[in-house]
């Protein structure tokens, strides 16, 4: 149980990370500070995982390839702007801005994990 919770936490900080970062490069969504970061990744991973569900039971797959990338980062750019609706120190910037956020939290997600995968594996 322990394991859980600490894992739930680590992805949660890494989480408020990636959004933070991308907030500080003015990429289509506003925090005011690392505590709104903390609370909208928590609030987006709880409705993302809503709407996957959600989709699931309606038999919506995202699928693979490009067309699911592009389903997906459309699926995460709502997901954005209902946590965007639902958490003040959260703004995201209309469905353009969240579609760049989308992306960007993506790509620095990516970038994240590549530097902490090299750095670890010293």
């Amino acid at each position: 149980m322990l394991g859980v919770v600490v894992g739930v936490t680590l992805a949660a900080l890494f989480g408020a990370l990636v959004i933070w970062l991308v907030a500080k490069m003015g990429l289509g969504i506003k925090v005011a500070g690392f505590g709104s970061a903390f609370l909208a990744a928590l609030t987006v991973a709880v409705v993302g995982g809503l709407v996957t569900a959600l989709l699931g039971v309606l038999g919506v797959t995202i699928g693979s390839g490009l067309v699911g990338a592009i389903v997906h980062f459309v699926v995460a750019a709502i997901v954005l702007l209902i946590a965007g609706r639902l958490l003040p120190g959260f703004e995201v910037k209309g469905f353009g801005g969240a579609m760049v956020g989308a992306i960007s939290m993506a790509v620095v997600a990516g970038l994240l994990r590549w530097v902490l995968a090299a750095f670890l594996h010293l």
